[in-house]
């Protein structure tokens, strides 16, 4: 599941410990859980006790995927906030990406998840992205790299007319 932490822009605490870098800490009302298919028991009765947001599967399926995104931008921007994604690559359907340590059926499409990294790029709102649960082991052929990089790239800007694919990565008049 992709998770996003926004925090108000302001001057981040110092930690000695780790040589005076800076870092911040941020409250379970910075905090999205998007695309939850399962949870544990303890999990779950902590993200509750702590209000913390959820786009569970079922209100995806009802909503989609822009409708969602594009709230928790918004309330990103209402609070001159910026955002952190960190991005389960288990959020996606293990068709999409079978190299995952636990593969739970339902997950996002391929083309939701562009939608997703499209949004979340169009909002210039995304300072850090983290990529988690890519098991390379487990992967078959690199398809599941393959798919991360491909959002990644989306969060990043490149848009789908700028990849190459059979049929445009011929030049004209070549062969």
């Amino acid at each position: 599941m992709p998770t996003t932490t926004h925090r108000r822009r302001r001057r981040p605490a110092t930690c000695t410990a780790l040589g005076g870098e800076p870092r911040a800490s941020i409250g379970p009302d910075q905090l999205d859980l998007f695309g939850i298919r399962s949870i544990d028991p303890l999990e779950k009765k902590l993200v509750f006790e702590r209000r913390v947001a959820i786009a569970d599967m079922r209100i995806i399926d009802e909503f989609g995927v822009g409708v969602l995104i594009r709230k928790i931008i918004e309330r990103v921007r209402a609070r001159n906030g910026v955002l952190h994604l960190s991005f389960d690559v288990d959020f996606l359907d293990p068709a999409v990406a079978p190299g995952v340590g636990t593969t739970v059926p339902g997950g996002a499409t391929y083309r939701e998840a562009h939608l997703i990294m499209e949004l979340l790029h169009d909002s210039d709102l995304v300072r850090s992205v983290d990529i988690v649960e890519l098991n390379p082991f487990l992967d078959e052929r690199g398809r599941t790299a393959r798919a991360a990089v491909e959002l990644v790239s989306s969060l990043f800007g490149l848009q789908i007319t700028d990849r190459r694919t059979p049929s445009n990565a011929m030049l004209p008049g070549k062969s």
